[in-house]
């Protein structure tokens, strides 16, 4: 007996956990595999954990203090029992009943290590969100690919292959993508699934949409050292990325409903990443809590 364990990280996540876990529960595995979720939870005020427990998930915690997306992660896999461990973000909703057959199969199967499956948006998704979900989760499978790019939202990975490497706790985001050069340098296959499609759903503002792009950005510094944004880097991207998101709601006739939303989510991410990219600074603990709960900083900074 093949027992899945999927892990959730939790902070506020009601909105939506009822529905994830919904699907989740109601998924067709292949015989003589089982299921169980894990919630980790870094201090949730709302219903979070009263629909956790009315789904028969195994919940544990984390301090705000202690959290990053790494260490988070691993306290929830070292938490979990399954020989196959997902990882789905709280705000993401699992497509059809096979979305989990789907993702677990190539690394069951041997065809890869690490796998990670498709994002799409929904109907308040921002235009440009729904042009980089189509740009990084297109509908084609690619098993295994030759890059490290790959993201925890939608992932599956062997728990003997998590204990030998393990997230690293320190980065500030893509952790996903820092196991993934790990990974591929010890010539391990990282693979994408189409077929199992999740949607996800970023209800940010601009200055949570900036923050996301900035600390993604610093996290990057550690993956990709090489990596360096000028500020003409930023502002040709910035251009052409809006240039083309242009040319697109044009074509699908929805320019005047979309173009400012455009220009903002361009410039949220894009001065995030240049941000991120020239922050060389160890980051206090304040700054840390500005990027892992931009809800509660900007809740307090009103009263």
């Amino acid at each position: 007996m093949e027992l899945i364990s999927i892990v959730i990280r939790t902070l506020d996540e009601g909105r939506y956990l009822d529905e994830l876990l919904s699907s989740a529960f109601n998924q067709k595995l292949d015989p003589g595999m089982q299921l169980e979720v894990v919630i980790i939870d870094s201090g949730s005020t709302d219903d979070t954990l009263s629909i956790a427990e009315r789904h028969g998930c195994r919940i544990t915690h984390i301090d705000k203090s202690e959290f990053t997306f790494g260490r988070s992660l691993n306290r929830g896999s070292e938490y979990a029992n399954g020989d196959v461990l997902i990882y789905v973000s709280g705000h993401c909703i699992p497509e059809g009943q096979y979305w989990l057959a789907n993702l677990v199969a190539p690394v069951v199967d041997g065809r890869a290590t690490y796998v990670y499956g498709r994002q799409i948006g929904c109907e308040t998704t921002k235009y440009s969100e729904n042009k980089l979900f189509g740009k990084y989760f297109p509908g084609e499978s690619k098993i295994p690919q030759a890059d490290i790019f790959c993201n925890n939202a939608n992932a599956a990975i062997l728990r003997d292959v998590w204990e030998e490497y393990r997230f690293d706790e320190e980065v500030t985001g893509l952790e996903d993508m820092e196991l993934g050069r790990r990974l591929l340098d010890d010539g391990c296959l990282i693979a994408y699934t189409a077929d199992a499609m999740v949607y996800h759903i970023h209800d940010e503002s601009w200055i949570q949409t900036k923050r996301r792009y900035e600390r993604e950005a610093i996290a990057l510094q550690k993956i990709m050292p090489d990596v360096h944004v000028s500020f003409l880097d930023m502002l040709r991207y910035l251009v052409v990325s809006v240039a083309a998101d242009f040319s697109s709601a044009l074509a699908e006739k929805c320019f005047l409903r979309e173009s400012v939303d455009i220009v903002k989510f361009r410039i949220a991410q894009y001065w995030g990443a240049y941000r991120g990219n020239h922050e060389h600074r160890q980051l206090s603990r304040k700054r840390k809590e500005n990027y892992y709960y931009p809800n509660k900083v900007i809740k307090e900074h009103h009263r």
